[in-house]
């Protein structure tokens, strides 16, 4: 037999639960009337993944019903519309299950699977050779962003050293060799990698491979330019606070700019505070040693005598 206490606890929990009832109830019955003020469309969606260079077919969509609130631009809204008779198209970039078939995800009718649609107008695809090592080992994938490094003999003088330049700075990537994609996502390491620059940077990427090897750095994404770029060359490969490379703002030495400029203006200091030497005539006779006094005593009576001069 149920106690008083436990009618009670009964007795609450059935009224929570009634009142959960309700509020979802309403918050369904708002919703659906939101859609229907609204009304919908059936528009294009994927069916299946499609990776970059698939071909769209009609088993590979579907068509469901979108708010016409929020039905994103360049959708399509029939079968003929998405794959007019005769001409095919493909998937420029990965489309997930579910997600709606955009004009800009895909290739116009009749075209192939070019990266040419990829480009943001105005920009260029422009390709360079790499390797295992110029390459990051093979961890750069489509959509990155590296900085292009340049090494390359400078003449000084008679002679000739290496330095190193940054010559482009967030750079996008998007094909590596003759793939906009890798399949399983896995690091591969590729002979080629092909960049989105402007015109003059395309200039500029042809330049330098003829003029010295190019090399690539992978950066974090969203992370901003480097105001300050410095050239390195063989005399800064030194551990080293004055010798090696040099710390042109605050923003690159971070958390040691009080230190190193510390110590620097303290050598500096020291240096300045050294006696110069004086200047030495090659015609100055050297000098002669210095004779000394030695003082001998005969009872109460004392003689000096000059020992070692002349």
């Amino acid at each position: 037999m149920l106690t008083r206490q436990s009618m009670i606890a009964l007795a609450a929990a059935i009224l929570l639960g009634l009142f959960a009832v309700y509020i979802a109830n309403s918050y369904l019955s708002g919703r659906e009337q939101q859609v229907a003020a609204g009304g919908t469309t059936k528009i294009a969606v994927a069916a299946v993944p499609l990776a970059y260079g698939t071909d769209i077919t009609t088993d590979k969509v579907r068509f469901v019903d979108y708010p016409n609130s929020s039905i994103p631009a360049g959708t399509f809204t029939s079968a003929a519309a998405l794959l007019p008779e005769g001409k095919q198209r493909f998937a420029l970039m990965p489309i997930g299950i579910n997600e709606p078939v955009l004009a800009s995800k895909i290739s116009g009718a009749g075209q192939g699977a070019s990266i040419a649609a990829l480009l943001t107008d105005g920009m260029r695809a422009a390709t360079v050779r790499i390797n295992d090592v110029s390459g990051v080992a093979g961890f750069i994938q489509p959509n990155d962003t590296v900085d292009v490094l340049i090494t390359r003999n400078v003449a000084n003088g008679a002679a000739s050293s290496q330095v190193t330049d940054v010559l482009l700075q967030n750079v996008r990537v998007i094909a590596i060799d003759q793939e906009a994609k890798n399949s399983d996502g896995t690091p591969k390491v590729a002979r080629t990698a092909t960049f989105e620059v402007l015109p003059l940077d395309a200039q500029k990427l042809a330049l330098a491979q003829e003029a010295g090897n190019l090399s690539l750095a992978l950066r974090k994404p969203g992370e901003q330019n480097n105001p300050v770029v410095e050239t390195v060359s063989m005399s800064d490969l030194r551990y080293n606070m004055y010798g090696g490379a040099r710390y042109p703002a605050p923003a690159v030495v971070g958390g040691f700019a009080g230190a190193v400029g510390g110590a620097m203006r303290e050598g500096a200091a020291q240096i300045a505070r050294r006696p110069s030497a004086p200047r030495s005539s090659a015609k100055s006779a050297p000098k002669k040693p210095a004779g000394r006094d030695v003082e001998v005593y005969r009872g109460t009576k004392s003689d000096q005598y000059k020992v070692g001069g002349r």
